[in-house]
């Protein structure tokens, strides 16, 4: 058998016990190797349900600082005997199984095509602690010094994270140590090590974070003076409202009063909380909701209500699998068109696609900008794999000159001195109408909210003319935000190419390394990135430039390919579908794979041709 052997280049997968306090340990031992200096890319892959459920926590770790998955298990560290045959069965060819020994396991049970490594780890375990939630948690990081040892990572990291964690709190430091280096000596004294993979330091990480998507569009929201947040409960976005709530707890007191200068609300449910947003926008306070696609089914009503009297809304979509709550601890990137086309009649809304939490940040605070300039609903359209996952990012930046863009705002002396105002009129082309604050003046300035139809100055009319004209300033703002929205992203092959890619979201790290795979096999592609909906004019000639197109999305019904088709009238034939959509984050060598095949398939039916 040939072993894998690798310095900082290897997929670790950890299989534990749902509510064992496995996640904590798993992290840890993530954070030290980022501390020694290699990129790694952690996903927690954990049920949607009860305690004692099966649970998995993939760690990526790459030295060249791929981010994405890769595809493929080089050490598998089975916790689980529920699992135990499928996570076997994952693990490539020359990889590693590290195992818990107490109990014996039949020789059946394991492959002989990969390094075994058994420790008894609950003898371990129950040797040292007398209390049995002390022998589970305690398990997890005995382990964790075990792997430290056999993948050659350094003591003194785990040491000084336990420092930071636990200060002021001796006794759990001293018993988290005491319980790595009783995985540490039994490593050193049973085990062979180090393995073919293992960790040497390095200086790769850099100045980046780690952080979630979740926590950075909450910090978003908050610099980007967000006043307003309603939300309900809802997996995987709850954690949103909750960090914006944390950082408003510091951020957003007043110091001479101590009273919050936010409003929070926590609503019934998630018509309610929409309902909030909606009211504070029109109010004048920019306002936000958080949630997923079974909320934005129940949202829809009201959303066409913001959407047709034109109020500011901000609605965060960590988008999971469905349909309904079928898979909510599930990744996917299928709301597309929930979100682009919600509600009833003609409607179209701005949709932002942010590619990690640096840009979660970034899209959420200029989501609140983009939907005052367009008193309009404005999606960031996030998902749960960047939203609850912790990644690697570029630094968060402010400049604090920034003034906010409250859009066309007229003022009590723009109206005390007489100037036109019509609240559904457009007065320079671009379809955005001047509003009002309500307060603004005494006497002028004042309109009635509906989301009927109306003539350019808020009067109710049924006339076919007062609706066509509305409809069609309508459309008229939604080109003027393709000018406005997150432009894309651009990678062009070394060479030219008759082949493009367009891909978007969490997909972006994955389809990196792909690039770079297809790239080095002699397949040569442009490739570029989505970051928002509308599509701007760039899109259309990206296509028009290439024969073919791969587009790739995490869904299955190919929502970004029937976009691309129904907005910008593309034949459908140039643009090819990869799709992904079994609930985990899509990989490297799915993309790579999925091209290659297209292409190898499209060289056999030229050759049965000729």
């Amino acid at each position: 058998m040939k072993r894998i052997d690798a310095v900082n280049d290897f997929v670790i997968k950890f299989a534990n016990v749902n509510g064992s306090g496995s996640a904590s340990a798993n992290e840890l031992f993530a954070k030290a190797i980022l501390r020694m200096g290699v990129p790694v890319s952690p996903r927690n892959i954990f049920p949607s349900n009860i305690q004692g459920m099966p649970t998995w926590y993939e760690a990526r770790v790459s030295e060249k600082g791929y981010l994405g998955r890769r595809g493929g298990v080089d050490m598998m560290v089975a916790m689980n005997p529920q699992t135990w045959d499928a996570d076997v069965a994952e693990i490539t060819p020359g990889g590693y199984l590290f195992y818990d020994s107490t109990r014996p396991i039949p020789a059946a049970k394991f492959r002989p095509d990969i390094e075994v490594i058994g420790m008894p780890l609950t003898e371990i375990s129950n040797n040292a602690y007398a209390e049995p939630r002390q022998r589970q948690l305690f398990k997890n990081i005995i382990y964790v010094g075990a792997l430290s040892v056999l993948l050659d990572v350094e003591a003194e990291v785990f040491e000084k994270l336990f420092a930071e964690q636990y200060r002021g709190k001796e006794m759990l430091l001293d018993s988290n140590v005491r319980a790595l280096h009783l995985g540490r000596d039994y490593a050193r004294e049973h085990l062979q090590a180090p393995l073919g993979i293992r960790v040497r330091r390095a200086d790769q990480v850099g100045d980046r974070i780690f952080t979630d998507g979740n926590s950075a569009a909450a910090l978003g929201c908050v610099y980007g003076g967000a006043t307003v947040a309603a939300w309900y409960p809802i997996t995987p976005s709850s954690s949103v409202p909750e960090a914006f709530q944390k950082y408003c707890d510091k951020y957003r007191v007043d110091p001479t009063t101590g009273r919050s200068n936010v409003a929070i609300v926590q609503a019934e449910d998630e018509l309610a909380s929409i309902g909030m947003v909606v009211g504070a926008g029109w109010n004048g306070a920019r306002a936000f909701t958080a949630t997923s696609g079974p909320g934005i089914s129940l949202m829809t009503e009201f959303i066409g209500l913001a959407y047709f009297a034109e109020i500011p809304v901000t609605i965060i979509n960590v988008q999971r699998g469905g349909p309904s709550t079928g898979m909510p601890t599930r990744t996917q990137q299928s709301d597309l068109f929930s979100c682009a086309y919600a509600s009833h009649g003609d409607t179209k809304h701005v949709l932002l696609l942010p590619e990690d939490p640096h840009e979660c940040f970034e899209h959420a605070a200029a989501a609140l900008d983009l939907a005052d300039r367009l008193q309009t609903p404005i999606f960031v359209m996030t998902d749960l794999d960047i939203g609850m996952n912790q990644r690697l990012c570029r630094p968060f930046a402010w400049d604090d000159a920034r003034s906010y863009d409250r859009g066309k705002v007229m003022t009590a002396e723009e109206l005390e001195a007489g100037k036109d105002f019509g609240r559904y009129k457009d007065v320079d082309g671009d379809g955005i109408p001047w509003r009002t604050y309500p307060g603004t003046h005494p006497t002028k300035g004042s309109f009635f909210t509906r989301g009927t139809t109306r003539d350019p100055y808020a009067r109710y009319s049924e006339r076919g003319p007062d609706y066509l004209y509305n409809m069609e300033r309508l459309c008229a703002k939604f080109r003027t935000a393709a000018n406005l929205v997150p432009q894309p992203v651009l990678r062009g092959a070394a060479r030219p190419t008759p082949l493009g890619v367009i891909y978007f979201g969490s997909t972006s790290p994955a389809m990196q390394e792909a690039l770079d795979v297809l790239t080095a096999s002699g397949v040569d592609v442009d490739a570029m990135r989505l970051r928002a909906f509308p599509f701007p004019e760039v899109v259309d000639s990206f296509i028009a430039a290439h024969e073919q197109v791969f587009v790739v999305e995490q869904n299955r019904d190919a929502q970004m390919h029937a976009l691309l088709v129904n907005e910008l009238q593309v034949d459908p034939a140039r643009l090819v579908k990869v799709l992904h959509y079994d609930g985990t984050p899509i990989t490297a060598r799915f993309i790579t794979q999925a091209i290659q095949a297209h292409l190898q398939g499209a060289r056999a039916s030229i050759k049965e041709a000729a």
